[in-house]
């Protein structure tokens, strides 16, 4: 273990995933109580237009990706509100458009050919130090929002009219929870990709509902869970040569099934 944070880009990629784990255990809560995981995927994959537009217009990527996805969070969420019954068709529409979108801009770049697929499955390997600092600034937001706003967030996600009534303003955060999941699909980029995102945000809070007794024990197991695949995905893929993403998603994954099996 010693050996592996002797190297830097190493302990890049340890600090990476375990700041990228609190992110996903806090939203991810969010997106699994509220049932808003086919949201979240239209986001992921919706923001590779926008990874393509920066390409192409010459811009940071991650920027682009994070304009692109906020857009389509709250897009996503104002059609959702006034017309739920077809949210389904919307966000399939919105997800096929902006994937499309990206690879036509990548491919229509000038000059060199466009690594798209670091964006798509991640390159945790590779994480700079600066990208660290905007992760651990998206991280004292997240867990602010969720420590300030949180009998609010209880009551919106478990009985919406009952918080209604009771003067919460179920729509403003509704929207600002959509806001949130956009900016947590942009922190993960460099740990996961766009294509594996959504596992990260589900699985861990998935796994930690089953021994939480309360949201807030959800969203605090399911950052400890996500660390811990994290780390086990980073080693085998130390060890083994492998892609770091993927690594991770598929202990992520595994321990899932058998989380399922005990169930």
């Amino acid at each position: 273990m010693s050996e592996i944070l002797s190297l830097q880009f190493m302990q890049n990629a340890f600090l990476a995933g375990l700041l990228v784990s609190v992110a996903c255990g806090v939203i991810g809560s969010l997106v699994v109580i509220n049932k808003m995981t086919f949201m979240a995927g239209g986001v992921a994959h919706g923001a590779f237009g926008g990874v393509g537009a920066a390409f192409f217009f010459g811009f940071a990527p991650l920027f682009g990706a994070g304009v692109a996805a906020v857009v389509l969070g709250v897009l996503i969420a104002f059609i959702s509100l006034r017309s739920p019954f077809r949210i389904d068709n919307v966000v399939g529409a919105l997800w096929a458009f902006g994937m499309a979108l990206g690879i036509v801009l990548a491919d229509l770049t000038p000059g060199y050919n466009v690594d798209l697929m670091s964006y798509l499955f991640g390159s945790i390997l590779a994480v700079p130090s600066r990208d660290l600092y905007f992760m651990c600034a998206l991280d004292v937001l997240f867990v602010g929002f969720a420590g300030v706003f949180y009998r609010q967030i209880c009551a919106t996600s478990f009985d919406p009219e009952f918080a209604r009534l009771r003067g919460v303003k179920v729509r403003a955060l509704y929207y600002a929870t959509s806001v949130l999941v956009a900016l947590c699909v942009v922190a993960s980029i460099r740990v996961v990709g766009l294509i594996l995102v959504i596992a990260l945000l589900t699985i861990p809070p998935y796994v930690a509902e089953k021994f939480s007794a309360n949201l807030g024990m959800m969203m605090t197991l399911g950052a400890v869970f996500a660390g811990v695949f994290c780390v086990s995905g980073l080693m085998l893929a130390y060890f083994f040569d492998l892609t770091g993403g993927a690594s991770i998603i598929l202990v992520a994954t595994t321990c899932f099934f058998i989380s399922l099996l005990k169930k």
